[in-house]
């Protein structure tokens, strides 16, 4: 494996790790509230229909990203999560149904 092959891998498993769909579709629920409360969000619960938009939305409702990295990541993710969204629709219609809204603050309480 050539050192291009291997930074443009790394940089794709970079950019999937932040990608707003998978953080939502396959982490488990607690993990990903875990995340949204870590980055100190206003978000109550987010859907499970679009998911990944909607976690998106939520990291940009937070506390001010003091060092401004994190908002260009966040706007390139919107067009992934978008499409991830859509591929995955089918399946998180079902799991809206079964599940309901994912909650952010549902067992620690706000913080």
């Amino acid at each position: 494996m050539t050192i291009k092959m291997t930074v443009l891998l790394s940089a794709f498993a970079l950019v999937l790790s932040g990608c707003g769909t998978a953080v939502t579709v396959l982490q488990d629920d607690e993990d990903t509230a875990r995340s949204l409360r870590k980055q100190k969000t206003y978000c109550q619960s987010i859907p499970r229909i679009y998911s990944g938009l909607a976690y998106d939305f939520c990291v940009l409702n937070a506390a001010p990203d003091p060092t401004g990295i994190l908002l260009p990541f966040v706007l390139v993710d919107f067009t992934l999560s978008g499409v991830f969204d859509t591929v995955l629709l089918p399946y998180t219609v079902y799991r809206q149904a079964a599940d309901g809204n994912l909650s952010i603050y549902w067992r620690s309480g706000r913080g």
